[in-house]
C-alpha cells in the first residue's frame, strides 16, 4: 500500500472540504468546532466591568483609533438627534479623504450643503465660522487637507459631553465585552493544518483552518535557518 499516496489523498480531501467554507460551496457553520466557537461568545457584562480601571479610556484611543470602539461610538451617536450631524460629518469627511480626486469636488460640495449651511437639517453650529469660510473658498481644489480643521473641531465637540454620556451606555459596555474577548489567548490548537500549497525562499505555505469559524487561510511557515542564512531578518 502506498502510504504516502494515501496520506496525500486524505490531506487533499480535508483541504477540499475546508475550502468549501471559503468559496461558498459549503456551509461554513458545518466546519466549525462547537467547543472553540463557544469561546468567541461575549461574556456577561459583570465579567468586564473591571476593565474600566485598566484600559486606556482616552477619547482618541477608544473612539477613533480602535475599529470596534469607533463603530460602537458612532452607533451611539446615531441614537441622539443632536449628535447625528457630527457623526455623519465625520463619516463623510473620511469618505472624502479616501475618494478619487475626480469625486472630491462633488463630495466637498455635499458636505458644505449638509453640515455648514445654517438651514440644513444636520447643520453643525459648533464649527468655527473661519474654518467654514476656508472650506468654501478651497472646496474646488480637492486638497488632501481641506477638512483637517473641520475634523479636529468635530472631535473636540464629541470628546466632551457626547463622550461622557457614551461611557454610561450599553454601547460602551459592549466595547468592554469586546476588549475582554480580545485579551483571551489564542494558541496553535485553534487552527488545523492541511496540505502544503507551495514553497518559497523562506518556508512553506499551507492551508490552515480556524476551528472556531471554519474559515480557511493561507499560513506561511518560516524556516528560521533559511531566514538566517539568506539574511531574511534584515
Amino acid at each position: 500500500m502506498d502510504i504516502g499516496g494515501l496520506t496525500t489523498v486524505v490531506a487533499n480531501s480535508a483541504y477540499i472540504s475546508a475550502r468549501g467554507s471559503f468559496d461558498g460551496t459549503a456551509n461554513p457553520a458545518a466546519n466549525r468546532d462547537k467547543k472553540y466557537h463557544a469561546k468567541l461568545k461575549l461574556p456577561h457584562i459583570t465579567v468586564c466591568e473591571g476593565l474600566r480601571e485598566t484600559l486606556d479610556l482616552q477619547f482618541k484611543s477608544i473612539c477613533v483609533e480602535q475599529p470596534i470602539g469607533k463603530r460602537l461610538f458612532q452607533e451611539f451617536l446615531e441614537t441622539a438627534n443632536e449628535y447625528k450631524g457630527p457623526c455623519r460629518l465625520w463619516k463623510d469627511v473620511e469618505a472624502y479623504d479616501t475618494a478619487e480626486d475626480k469625486d472630491r469636488v462633488q463630495k466637498a460640495a455635499k458636505i458644505l450643503q449638509r453640515y455648514m449651511d445654517p438651514s440644513a437639517k444636520h447643520f453643525c453650529p459648533f464649527l468655527p465660522e473661519n474654518d467654514i469660510t476656508k472650506v468654501k473658498e478651497r472646496h474646488e481644489e480637492a486638497a488632501d487637507d481641506l477638512f483637517v480643521q473641520i475634523q479636529a473641531s468635530v472631535f473636540d465637540f464629541l470628546k466632551e459631553v457626547p463622550f461622557t454620556f457614551y461611557l454610561e451606555t450599553m454601547y460602551f459596555k459592549r466595547f468592554l465585552q469586546w476588549k475582554w474577548l480580545e485579551m483571551q489567548p489564542v494558541a496553535e490548537d485553534w487552527f488545523l493544518d492541511f496540505r502544503v500549497l507551495g514553497k518559497g525562499g523562506f518556508g512553506e505555505v499551507s492551508a490552515c483552518q480556524m476551528r472556531a469559524t471554519g474559515k480557511l487561510y493561507a499560513c506561511k511557515k518560516l524556516n528560521k535557518k533559511r531566514l538566517k542564512k539568506r539574511k531574511g531578518y534584515e
